[in-house]
């Protein structure tokens, strides 16, 4: 049906946490300089993407997955939802601290597919921009008692990011984005957070956002875990990529193209988010300009693809 990539247009979520730079740097159109977030590539029921081009113009990517798997490789028994969800997302503001269960929690208590796990490409951040990414507590009674005290100083563990970075954050672990960080984020498709501390933030209406502490204890790890990352690094006539993490779930890889490239497909599907710059892509000999900004899907099918340009790109695949 694809014998060309498949562009999508992003999904805004407005955010008590959000500001303009999806705007002012990506010149999307937004709702609001309360825009936190864009879901770029989606298929989640809360936000799926529509498809800018070809047969399926205009019918969301949850539509294709579900009536035309043959453009994922889908089989009745590998995936019963769209497996990933890609995201940027401006913290003009700190976000709450969260902590998202793993698949059998949330099958078991929240009856969704998919718990959540993900990870964070730094786009742009602020100097001195820091994340909130795990905790000291040591046994989990000693965690819930911190909770309970709400010693937030002493619980949380805080890394400090610069664009480039990439973070990875497994289902169970204690995070948060802090003010001045903009990030790629690609995910297991799911909306399922618990969240442990918002600041004592209020909304228009003076209320507080509902906390979900005792089902935060239940899934967090304790003590917490720095995950090994065995990173890769390859170059292939002007692209070089850096894989950055490869689980269960998903592989995510940082491409850098100067130059010209071919390439052969690996996966079932390529998820592609161009970072910076410009380039063209070459499917079947037909030509795409793509640019910072841009999303798509490299669809089953397509054996091989070049690209050339000055550009860079988050690329992610099950």
């Amino acid at each position: 049906m694809y014998n060309e990539p498949i562009f999508l247009q992003p999904v805004f979520q407005e955010k008590i946490w959000g500001g303009d730079k999806l705007k002012t740097v990506y010149h999307y159109d937004i709702p609001s300089e309360q825009t936190g977030e864009a879901w770029v590539i989606s298929a989640h029921p809360n936000g799926p993407s529509m498809i800018e081009n070809g047969p399926l113009k205009g019918k969301t990517l949850a539509d294709a997955w579900e009536f035309h798997g043959e453009l994922f490789n889908k089989s009745n028994d590998n995936h019963e939802a769209y497996p990933l969800l890609v995201k940027m997302l401006d913290a003009h503001d700190d976000l709450s601290v969260q902590v998202h269960p793993d698949d059998a929690f949330a099958r078991d208590v929240e009856g969704v597919p998919y718990g959540k796990t993900e990870c964070w490409y730094i786009l742009d951040a602020e100097e001195g921009s820091e994340l909130v990414l795990g905790h000291h507590a040591q046994t989990k009674q000693e965690l819930e008692q911190m909770m309970a005290d709400g010693a937030w100083d002493k619980l949380l563990r805080r890394v400090k990011v610069q664009p480039g970075d990439f973070v990875y954050v497994p289902s169970g672990t204690i995070h948060a984005i802090g003010s001045g960080i903009v990030i790629l984020e690609t995910q297991q498709s799911s909306d399922t957070t618990y969240r442990v501390y918002d600041y004592d933030r209020t909304d228009a209406e003076g209320n507080e956002r509902e906390l979900h502490l005792e089902k935060a204890a239940a899934v967090t790890h304790v003590p917490h875990q720095v995950p090994e990352l065995n990173q890769e690094k390859d170059v292939s006539g002007g692209l070089t990529t850096l894989k950055c993490v490869e689980n269960e779930y998903f592989g995510v890889s940082q491409w850098s193209l100067d130059g010209h490239t071919e390439q052969t497909m690996v996966a079932d599907f390529l998820q592609v988010s161009v970072i910076k710059g410009t380039a063209v892509l070459v499917v079947s000999d037909s030509r795409f300009e793509i640019a910072k900004g841009s999303h798509f899907i490299l669809p089953h099918g397509i054996e091989t693809f070049e690209m050339s340009g000055d550009a860079e790109f988050v690329v992610s695949w099950v």
